[in-house]
């Protein structure tokens, strides 16, 4: 890891679109997704549901978190076939310092990374790039026979935290109200939609991103400050709004035993002190009941989201923090016995079967291709990812759930969720279940279990012995996969001088050294840091350390600096503008978007 991480830099609308269009026209892919994982939906079978009231063509989607923060995160997961985005936390604090690594996927899943990396200015213009790269796909004519012609609709879900002095500043506010009405981000934007982008330049964008928030409470948020913020969002903003949940509400004793003992996880130490800091059970009864006649009153809606991850000990010390957060396999556990605990003590308020209210149950917790449909037949809208996205394959794990999903529903016979489900239920309660979650949590923590137990978990990535070179390696493309922010790419070696099929070379403005990358390759090294780091602003290259190379608005290399890499400087940059300057090349379209924009930036002495 580097001494001080870098800031996310996120790319222009400019610059994406003209890698979209360079690596179609070079890969036929899209941000280094190839059109194997483009989700295109069944005719015959309707994925979608309501979420709050609006439309979405499939269930899933990513959580709030690394797979929601830049544009083409979200571009990667609609492809996959995301319609439902979570959107990543915004707080009032956006200058965090956040320790590395930060993201700890060797087993289960551990992270200590909890809000935007971005400024809150930065994550308005990031969403209105998304939604606006979304519109212009949807109508994109060389992949419609990838995702369809209908793709469905999608929904943003904005998400802030964590109290209400944050949350009812101006800063925060603005983001939110942008966020409503986000005409004047996209106008600013408009200037970058040239060459064959320019037919959408004066399209008229959907201004409004959003009107629904989940609101992230953390850990050890009081139950008043929670009611204060949730009715806030209702009143000052009209919004409809989700409260997530902590596991916490389960009890020290019972999450201990689940994850201690049922699920034999020994090594993993749950901070007791953090149950005691949380909202308690009755009184999370008593709130989400008030908050939803509150909302029900002022004609919103009111949702709940199980759940936030769990607080444990760093007991790996892979990570720097004394406390991290646990995710994956465990937690699945956890959150779908808090839905069942909250349905009996809930009856007829939450919107799933056997229950049948108006509460409508987001999730968030170890969501597979596995266990997928038995999650959806619980009834949670929707199921959101990021544990499993954060594993070899990245975004591309997706299309193979929505296959599965829809081949549960087609095989049972059915054409729809909703009928689905019914029947679902009835099963469950022909089998002396009193829904489906109660039903899915008998096998997980019945006969299912070894899909969650620490046995089922405690492989390790595969590891050769060999040190990781700049250039040369196993190939395994790894590194492009699990990366959140798809940082890296490849390009087929020149194979007479060059060894390994494929080089892997990082784009750094896009890496925030999260070290996932490290856990998953094969070699001993990690590397954000020991592959050619490409960065394309002189500013950032002249400021930061370790080994880099600056390419100008053609993609030459114009500098280089090694600092101890395995390569001699002049050969290494031969070989990088090698690579780039053979027929896939590199992936950003860099003379086109410095043209874009010079064309929005108004000339010195004229009035803006």
């Amino acid at each position: 890891m580097a001494d001080a991480t870098p800031p996310l830099t996120p790319l222009s609308l400019g610059m994406l679109l003209g890698r979209i269009e360079h690596e179609w026209a070079t890969r036929k892919k899209i941000f280094d997704l190839p059109t194997a994982r483009f989700w295109a939906p069944d005719p015959e079978i309707d994925l979608g549901f309501d979420f709050l009231g609006r439309r979405c063509a499939t269930p899933i989607g990513p959580a709030a978190g690394p797979h929601s923060q830049l544009a083409e995160n979200i571009v990667l997961s609609w492809l996959g076939g995301s319609r439902l985005f979570e959107l990543k936390t915004v707080q009032i604090i956006d200058d965090l310092e956040i320790a590395r690594p930060c993201i700890d996927m060797q087993t289960i899943g551990y992270n200590i990374e909890w809000s935007q990396e971005l400024t809150v200015p930065q994550s308005l213009t990031e969403y209105t790039k998304a939604s606006m790269l979304l519109e212009i796909l949807r109508e994109w004519e060389p992949i419609q026979e990838f995702v369809s012609a209908d793709p469905g609709p999608h929904v943003f879900d904005m998400s802030v935290g964590y109290d209400l002095a944050g949350i009812s500043s101006e800063k925060v506010s603005s983001f939110i109200r942008g966020m409503r009405n986000a005409g004047a981000e996209i106008d600013a934007l408009r200037p970058e939609l040239t060459g064959s982008w320019a037919r959408f330049a004066d399209r008229d964008f959907n201004t409004a991103l959003s009107d629904t928030l989940t609101l992230s409470t953390f850990h050890g948020c009081p139950p008043e400050e929670i009611e204060s913020i949730t009715k806030h969002l209702i009143d000052e903003h009209e919004l409809d709004v989700i409260v997530k949940l902590n596991p916490t509400l389960l009890g020290y004793e019972t999450v201990a035993g689940i994850v201690n003992d049922e699920l034999g996880y020994t090594d993993v130490s749950v901070k007791e002190s953090a149950f005691a800091e949380d909202l308690q059970f009755e009184r999370g009864i008593e709130l989400i009941g008030e908050l939803n006649d509150y909302a029900k009153a002022r004609g919103r809606r009111f949702g709940i989201k199980l759940t936030n991850t769990l607080v444990v000990d760093n007991q790996k010390q892979w990570m720097p923090d004394e406390t991290m957060y646990l995710s994956g396999a465990p937690l699945h556990v956890l959150a779908m016995t808090l839905l069942d605990t909250l349905s009996t003590a809930l009856p007829g308020q939450l919107d799933v079967p056997g229950s049948d209210g108006d509460i409508m149950v987001s999730f968030s917790a170890g969501i597979t291709k596995d266990n997928l449909a038995d999650s959806i037949a619980a009834g949670v809208n929707p199921a959101t990812v990021c544990s499993d996205l954060l594993k070899p394959g990245g975004y591309g794990r997706l299309k193979p759930m929505l296959k599965a999903l829809t081949t549960e529903i087609s095989e049972s016979g059915h054409t729809d969720l909703i009928t689905w489900k019914a029947d679902r239920q009835a099963q469950a309660a022909a089998a002396g279940f009193s829904s489906t979650a109660a039903q899915h949590v008998a096998d997980i923590r019945g006969e299912g279990i070894e899909a969650y137990h620490l046995r089922g978990n405690e492989k390790l990535p595969r590891a050769v012995d060999h040190e990781l070179e700049m250039f040369g390696c196993v190939a395994c493309n790894f590194c492009v996969t699990v990366c959140p922010n798809d940082a890296f790419f490849s390009i087929k070696s020149p194979q007479d001088h060059i060894e390994g099929r494929q080089q892997y070379l990082l784009l750094t403005e896009l890496c925030n050294e999260c070290g996932n990358c490290m856990t998953f390759c094969p070699e001993d090294g990690d590397p954000a840091q020991i592959k050619p780091r490409l960065y394309t602003e002189p500013s950032l290259f002249a400021g930061r350390t370790g080994q880099g190379f600056l390419l100008d608005d053609a993609g030459v290399v114009i500098g280089s600096r090694l600092d101890g890499a395995q390569a001699d400087g002049a050969e290494a940059s031969a070989l990088v503008q090698e690579l780039l300057s053979g027929e896939a090349g590199l992936p950003l379209a860099l003379a086109a978007a410095a043209a874009a924009g010079a064309e929005a930036t108004p000339e010195a002495g004229t009035d803006a």
